[in-house]
C-alpha cells in the first residue's frame, strides 16, 4: 500500500522488466537474494535498471528549463538511480522509490552545486543565493517593493553582511564572455578594456636611482660596469683593455655591484617599504 502510494505521488510507474513478467521491486529482492559472484545478479541489475528509468526521467524533467540540457538531467538522473539500486537494502522493508527519489534528486542538485556555477564557490554561498533569490520574491509580494538588505537578512535570520555576501557569491553563478561586443557601432569587445600589468613599470625607479648609485663609484668601478652592462664588454676583454687579469675584473664587477646594492637598498629604506631594487 505505501509503495502504491509512494507511486501515485511520484506520478509514474516502474516499467515491466523484459527479462521476467516480475515487478520491479521483485527484481530488487530477487537481485538483493543473489550473491555478488553469480551471473544472474548482473541480469537482475540491469532489469531493475530499465525498470526504473521511467522514474528516473521523471525526476529530470522537474528540474528541466533551468540552464541545463536534459540530456544532461537524464544522464545525471539515471546516475542517481544507479547508485539507488547498487545501495537499496530490500531486507528493511521500505519501498524502493522512498529510497531512490532522494538518491536521484540529490544527484541532480549536486549537478548543479558543482557544475553549473562558472566560478566554484563554497556550498554555504550557494545555498543562500538559493535563499536570497525565494526571500526576495515573497517580500516583493509582500512588502510591495523591492526588499533591502535589512528586509532580507531579518526574513532569513541572518546578517546584513551575510547577504551582502551571498549577493556578492552570486554573481559567479553565470559570468560574461570577454569577447562580447561593447556595442554594435564598434568593433570592441570587453577584453580590450582590460589592463595589462606593465613590468617595464618596475624598472623605471631602479632607472632613476641607479644614476646617482652609479655617480657614487671609483671612476675605474664605474667605468668597468659601463663597459660590462652597457658595452656588452666580456670580462676578458675589459681586462686586456685597462690592463688587469680577467680574475681581477670579475672581483671589481662583483664589489661595485655590492656597493650600488647597498646604496639602492638604502635608499629604499629611506622613502619606505617598496620594489627591492637589484641592478643585476
Amino acid at each position: 500500500m505505501i509503495r502504491d502510494a509512494t507511486h501515485r505521488a511520484v506520478g509514474i510507474r516502474p516499467a515491466t522488466s523484459r527479462h521476467s513478467t516480475a515487478s520491479a521491486d521483485d527484481l530488487l529482492r530477487q537481485m538483493a537474494a543473489t550473491a555478488n559472484g553469480d551471473p544472474r545478479r548482473a541480469a537482475l541489475r540491469e532489469g531493475a535498471i530499465k525498470a526504473w528509468l521511467p522514474l528516473a526521467n521523471h525526476l529530470a524533467k522537474r528540474y528541466a528549463g533551468r540552464g541545463e540540457h536534459i540530456d544532461d538531467l537524464t544522464q545525471t538522473a539515471v546516475i542517481g538511480l544507479v547508485k539507488a539500486v547498487d545501495q537499496f537494502d530490500a531486507t528493511r522493508g521500505v519501498a524502493f522509490t522512498a529510497y531512490a527519489i532522494p538518491t536521484i534528486i540529490g544527484e541532480l542538485k549536486r549537478h548543479f552545486r558543482d557544475r553549473t556555477w562558472a566560478i566554484r564557490v563554497p556550498r554555504r554561498l550557494q545555498e543562500l543565493r538559493l535563499a536570497i533569490t525565494a526571500a526576495n520574491s515573497t517580500l516583493t509580494h509582500t512588502l510591495g517593493r523591492s526588499p533591502k538588505v535589512a528586509d532580507i537578512a531579518t526574513y532569513l535570520g541572518v546578517t546584513e553582511e551575510a547577504v551582502l555576501e551571498g549577493i556578492e557569491g552570486a554573481r559567479a553563478y553565470r559570468t560574461t564572455s570577454l569577447s562580447t561586443p561593447l556595442g554594435t557601432d564598434t568593433t570592441a569587445e570587453l577584453g580590450d578594456t582590460l589592463g595589462a600589468t606593465e613590468h617595464d613599470y618596475e624598472l623605471v625607479e631602479l632607472r632613476v636611482s641607479l644614476i646617482p648609485a652609479l655617480a657614487t663609484l671609483p671612476d675605474r668601478e664605474r667605468k668597468i660596469l659601463t663597459m660590462r652592462f652597457y658595452g656588452n664588454m666580456t670580462q676578458a676583454q675589459i681586462a686586456e683593455q685597462i690592463g688587469v687579469s680577467q680574475m681581477h675584473v670579475s672581483r671589481l664587477i662583483t664589489k661595485a655591484l655590492d656597493r650600488l646594492h647597498g646604496h639602492l637598498a638604502g635608499d629604499v629604506r629611506r622613502r619606505g617599504p617598496g620594489q627591492d631594487l637589484n641592478p643585476r
